[in-house]
C-alpha cells in the first residue's frame, strides 16, 4: 500500500460518521482547546441542545458556534462529512473535478455541488503573505477562448489573438511554491507591481523576452532573460520552463475537467490549480493536503449572493 496516498475506500472507513469528520476538523482549528470564533474566548462549552455546537461564557459575546463558523462551510446545510470528502477530490485530483460529478458522488444537486467547489476553490487560494525568494521563473499567459469559435452574440467583434482572453501571471520559485493571479494586462507598471508584491527583493529572476519584462533591468531584482523568439529555452541557469508547466496543468484542467470557464471566476480556478501544484508533491502524503486545505478553509467566507453577484 502506498505511504503517500490513501485510498477512498480508507477515506470513507476512516470517516465513516460525522463525530469522526468533526473531531478532525476541530483538531486542524483548534488544536485540541476550542475557541470562539467572535471574541477569541476559550472559556467554552458544549451546546446542551445543538449537536456539535459550542456556547462562549463570555458575557460580552455569548455566541453560539461550531466548527463550521467562519469558513467556507459557515451556513452551509450538508454535514462537514460531506465536505471533507469533496476536499479529499479535490485533493487528488490532477486535473480537478467537476461539479457534476462530484454532484453525483455526493447525490446532491449540481448546483449545490458547484457552489461547494467553488467555496473549495475561494479557500484554495488563502496564502496571501508567502513571499517567493531565490531562483524565480516569472511568465504569463492567456485564458480564453478563440473569437472564431464562439457564437456571434458572444463574439467581441474587435479583432483576434488575445481579445476576449483573460492574462494570468505565474511565479514559481525553483523547489518551492507557485503563486498565479489573473491580471489587468501585460504592461510593464502590471506586472512590476504584481512581482514587487510577491518575489522579495534581491531574487534572481528569469523571464522570456517579452519586451514588459524590460521594467526589472535595474531592478531590486537580478534579471535573465531566454530569447523564446529566437527558439532559445535554456541559456545556462535561465529558463522559464518550470512556471511553464503549470500552464500546462492548468490549460489541461479547464479543457479536459471545465471545458468552459468563467472570466469571471478564474481567480479560482487559478487558486486551486496553484493549490495542487504546491501540496500536491508526489513526496507529499495526501493526508497532509487535505489537513493543508482543510486549515486554508478558517476565516474564508464566500456567500452564494457575492458568489452570483
Amino acid at each position: 500500500m502506498s505511504k503517500t496516498t490513501i485510498s477512498e475506500y480508507s477515506f470513507l472507513e476512516r470517516f465513516n460518521t460525522e463525530e469522526k469528520a468533526v473531531e478532525f476538523f476541530e483538531m486542524l482549528r483548534w488544536k485540541g482547546g476550542t475557541t470562539c470564533p467572535s471574541c477569541g474566548g476559550t472559556d467554552t462549552y458544549p451546546h446542551k441542545t445543538r449537536k456539535f455546537y459550542y456556547h462562549c461564557r463570555s458575557p460580552k459575546c455569548r455566541n453560539q458556534f461550531s466548527c463550521k463558523t467562519g469558513t467556507v462551510m459557515q451556513s452551509s446545510k450538508l454535514p462537514v462529512r460531506m465536505w471533507l470528502y469533496a476536499m479529499y477530490k479535490v485533493s487528488i485530483a490532477r486535473k480537478g473535478i467537476s461539479s457534476l460529478q462530484l454532484a453525483k458522488q455526493l447525490g446532491i444537486t449540481q448546483k449545490t455541488s458547484w457552489f461547494m467547489i467553488q467555496r473549495i476553490k475561494e479557500a484554495c487560494g488563502n496564502d496571501t503573505d508567502t513571499m517567493l525568494s531565490g531562483i524565480v521563473e516569472i511568465d504569463e499567459t492567456y485564458v480564453g477562448g478563440l473569437e472564431r469559435n464562439k457564437h456571434e452574440s458572444k463574439k467581441l467583434n474587435e479583432g483576434r489573438g488575445v481579445v476576449g482572453k483573460a492574462p494570468v501571471l505565474g511565479i514559481r520559485e525553483r523547489g518551492g511554491k507557485v503563486k498565479v493571479k489573473v491580471v489587468e494586462d501585460r504592461r510593464a507598471e502590471t506586472l512590476k507591481r504584481e512581482i514587487a508584491g510577491i518575489v522579495e527583493k534581491g531574487s534572481i529572476v528569469f523571464t522570456d523576452d517579452w519586451k514588459s519584462y524590460n521594467c526589472l533591468i535595474d531592478s531590486d531584482y537580478e534579471h535573465a532573460t531566454v530569447n523564446h523568439s529566437a527558439k532559445e529555452f535554456v541559456r545556462g541557469m535561465a529558463s522559464t520552463n518550470g512556471i511553464e508547466s503549470v500552464w500546462a496543468v492548468l490549460k489541461r484542467s479547464i479543457i479536459g475537467t471545465y471545458h468552459h470557464v468563467s472570466l469571471k471566476h478564474l481567480h479560482r480556478y487559478v487558486n486551486e490549480a496553484a493549490f495542487r501544484l504546491n501540496e500536491g508533491n508526489v513526496k507529499n502524503k495526501l493526508m497532509d493536503r487535505l489537513e493543508a486545505l482543510c486549515c486554508k478553509m478558517v476565516g474564508v467566507t464566500l456567500p452564494y449572493r457575492a458568489l452570483t453577484a
